[in-house]
């Protein structure tokens, strides 16, 4: 309660599964604003963290008494399978979606992208799980470097001329 566990850890059967199960009841001392939770939302947070962990399997259960729910999310594709769904009611340029993972100096980067028939574009930021949706360096070198690519390619395949603006 407040932060503080109700049981020490336990022991409950043996198993070759792993992992943690966390139960929660908002305390309206802590939650002064509202104990209501959304449970659609903190489901969509949850197949999030889903496709953004590659592998993992979540679970998400509400227990409230008439509105007993329960999802389970696992994506072995990662951000790949996220793509995918952000794109699962468009038209698609290409089948499937493009996707790169490196690390450099300790630092993983994963990106996959997929061009559709929409006339804007849709960028999801992402930095140790957390949407960065305001963008960044990390949005603005992204976007540089991608143009900088296909800015080369193209002139290379007589695409486009050698002065023409990038």
């Amino acid at each position: 309660k407040r932060g503080v566990p109700v049981t020490d850890l336990e022991i409950i059967g043996e198993t070759d599964h792993t992992g943690t199960t966390t139960h929660f009841v908002p305390d309206p001392e802590i939650f002064s604003e509202t104990t209501e939770y959304d449970y659609d939302l903190l489901a969509n947070r949850v197949r999030e963290l889903a496709f953004l962990t590659k592998g993992v399997n979540i679970t998400i259960e509400d227990k409230r008494e008439g509105q007993e729910r329960k999802n389970e999310y696992h994506y072995e594709g990662g951000i790949k399978s996220y793509v995918e769904y952000l794109n699962r009611s468009k038209e698609v340029v290409h089948e499937e979606p493009i996707y790169i993972e490196g690390e450099k100096d300790g630092i993983t980067v994963e990106v996959a992208l997929q061009y559709n028939d929409s006339y804007t574009s849709n960028i999801y930021l992402f930095t140790n799980n957390i949407n960065t949706y305001e963008g960044g360096t990390h949005e603005a070198g992204f976007k540089t470097g991608l143009t900088r690519v296909i800015n080369d390619y193209s002139r290379k395949k007589g695409l486009i001329k050698e002065n023409d603006p990038n």
